[in-house]
C-alpha cells in the first residue's frame, strides 16, 4: 500500500492505530507531497519507532518507478511508469509558458475500443490506484522541478471508467494536502460513460469535463467508438448539457478531424447543430497517425474551414496545437511502451 493514495483521514486513521498522534498524518503527507520523498528513513520529524513500524507494515510512499522517458524538441516529455506490478502506462508533461500540463493515464490499456486510438489497439490489462494516478503528476513535476499547474485524464484508458479512483485522485490532486491543484484546472476526459457524467456532476468538485465526440452521427460514431452503442450520442449530449447546467463547468467537445470520414459540409453542419445554445467549447483536433489504422488527419484549410464556420454560428472553438508526436506522445498514441 502506498501513502500517496490515502486521504487525510485514511492516513489519520492509520498512525492512530500505528499509536501516534493524529498530526502525524499531515507531517508523513507533507513529506511525500510538498518535499517528494518516499523513504520514511529521510522523513526526520517523524518518530524513529513510528517510521520503523511503517516499513514493517510494507508501505511505501509512492507507487511509480521511471522506466523510460523521451522528449520532443518543444519541450514536451512522455514518461513510461512501471507500476508495482511490472506493468507500464505512459504519461506526458506539456509546458506552456503560464501554465504545466500533466496528461496523465487512468487504466493500463483501455477497453472501450476506438478505432484511431493506439491504446485501444493494446487492450485493457487493469484500472489504476488513485495512487498509481496521482504519483504520475507528482513525479513528472519532481522531474522537471517545476509545479504542476494543470492535470487532464486524457491518457490511457476511459478515466470514468475507473471512476473511484479517477475522482479519489482528482480529491488528492486538489487538496490542501496534497498537490494543492486547483479543481478547475483539472479535467476528464471520457468517450461517454452517461451515468458516471451525471455522478460526477453531484461530487461538488469544479472539474472541466471532456467529451470525446468525433463524429455527429450515431452510425459514424459507433464505428469510431463502440461505446456509443450502449450510450447514443442523444444521450451522451443530454448528459453534458445537464452537466454543464449543473456545474455552471463549460464542457468541451473533443473533435478529430479525419479526411474524407467526419469532415464533410454535412458533419459541420451537424456539428453546429450539437454544439449551439449550451455551455460548450468544439476543440478541433489534428489526427495523430497509429500503426494499423486506416485514416489520414484532415488538412490544415478544412480545419480551418471547419474553425471559421463554428465561429461565425456562435459557437466556440479552437484547433488544438499539437503536442510531443515527434515522440508519439500526442493524442491517441499512448500505448504502455516506449521507444527511446
Amino acid at each position: 500500500m502506498q501513502i500517496i493514495g490515502l486521504n487525510l483521514e485514511e492516513v489519520e486513521a492509520l498512525v492512530l492505530e500505528l499509536g501516534e498522534p493524529r498530526y502525524r498524518a499531515r507531517q508523513l503527507l507533507d513529506w511525500v507531497y510538498k518535499k517528494g520523498i518516499d523513504d520514511f528513513g529521510q522523513m526526520t520529524n517523524l518518530p524513529a519507532l513510528f517510521r520503523h513500524r511503517l516499513q514493517a507494515r510494507g508501505l511505501t510512499g509512492g507507487a511509480l518507478t521511471l522506466a523510460g522517458a523521451a522528449e520532443a524538441a518543444d519541450g514536451t516529455k512522455k514518461y513510461l511508469f512501471r507500476l508495482p506490478d511490472d506493468l507500464c502506462v505512459e504519461a506526458v508533461y506539456i509546458p506552456e509558458e503560464k501554465r504545466k500540463t500533466v496528461c496523465f493515464s487512468t487504466q493500463v490499456g483501455c477497453a472501450v475500443g476506438c478505432a484511431f486510438c493506439a491504446t485501444g489497439r493494446q487492450g485493457f490489462q487493469r484500472n489504476l490506484t488513485a495512487g498509481e494516478i496521482v504519483d504520475q503528476v507528482r513525479r513528472i513535476g519532481l522531474d522537471q522541478q517545476t509545479r504542476i499547474s494543470h492535470a487532464v485524464a486524457m491518457g490511457q484508458g476511459e478515466p470514468l471508467a475507473n471512476y473511484a479512483a479517477t475522482v479519489k485522485a482528482l480529491r488528492l490532486l486538489n487538496a490542501d494536502y496534497g498537490l494543492q491543484m486547483a479543481a478547475r484546472h483539472l479535467t476528464i476526459s471520457t468517450s461517454g460513460v452517461v451515468p458516471a457524467i451525471y455522478r460526477l456532476a453531484d461530487e461538488g468538485l469544479q472539474l472541466n469535463l471532456a467529451l470525446s465526440l468525433h463524429a455527429t452521427s450515431d452510425e459514424l460514431r459507433s464505428q469510431l467508438i463502440p461505446l456509443n452503442r450502449t450510450y447514443p450520442l442523444a444521450q451522451v449530449l443530454r448528459a453534458c448539457r445537464d452537466y454543464a447546467a449543473k456545474t455552471k463547468r463549460r464542457v468541451t467537445l473533443e473533435y478529430i478531424m479525419l479526411a474524407g470520414v467526419n469532415d464533410g459540409e454535412a458533419d459541420l453542419v451537424r456539428l453546429v447543430e450539437l454544439a449551439s445554445g449550451w455551455l460548450c467549447h468544439v476543440n478541433l483536433i489534428p489526427y495523430n497517425p497509429v500503426p494499423a489504422a486506416p485514416y489520414r488527419p484532415s488538412p490544415l484549410q478544412t480545419r480551418r474551414r471547419f474553425l471559421a464556420f463554428l465561429s461565425a454560428h456562435g459557437v466556440a472553438a479552437s484547433i488544438r496545437q499539437e503536442r510531443g508526436a515527434e515522440v508519439n506522445a500526442a493524442c491517441g498514441q499512448l500505448r504502455s511502451h516506449l521507444k527511446l
